[in-house]
């Protein structure tokens, strides 16, 4: 479940934002490599910031993942991710910094307050467990013929 939350100093009041909730929602699937299904996404905007003394926008950003994130492929991350704010916020990419986490998938909850059906939520809660009482990780386990690596 990649989680990217951004927060910017750039006006809210020049852009749409589920437009640019949805090119990052796009972004962050493609470039991680995760259906978008699982992809959340938020966007601050008019946040009081300053970078390298100046007030121009920039923006902060921190995404994390179970997995499918380190090394070479936060350049690819970044640059999907930087492409969506310049394009659609008008922040330069090097007035951007990305924090990247790779969230251990036992410390990683989902709530279903009753939006799927009780024998779905029983198995999720037998996943749950389990990942939390043995020393299984991401690639072990799976939904829909994938992994969660």
């Amino acid at each position: 479940m990649p989680l990217l939350n951004i927060i910017t100093n750039a006006p809210g009041d020049r852009v749409t934002t589920s437009d640019v909730l949805k090119a990052l929602s796009t972004a962050v699937s493609k470039s991680v490599g995760k259906p978008e299904q699982w992809v959340m996404c938020s966007l601050t905007t008019d946040k009081p910031m300053i970078y390298g003394g100046s007030e121009e926008p920039c923006a902060f950003g921190y995404l994390m993942s179970i997995g499918s994130i380190g090394g070479d492929k936060n350049k690819k991350i970044s640059a999907a991710i930087c492409e969506v704010l310049t394009s659609q916020l008008g922040i330069p990419a090097s007035r951007v910094y990305i924090q990247v986490g790779d969230v251990d998938p036992r410390n990683m909850w989902l709530r279903f307050a009753g939006c799927i059906d009780s024998s779905v939520a029983r198995r999720l809660y037998e996943l749950v467990e389990y990942l939390h009482f043995s020393d299984a990780d991401a690639a072990d386990v799976g939904w829909n013929g994938g992994t969660f690596a």
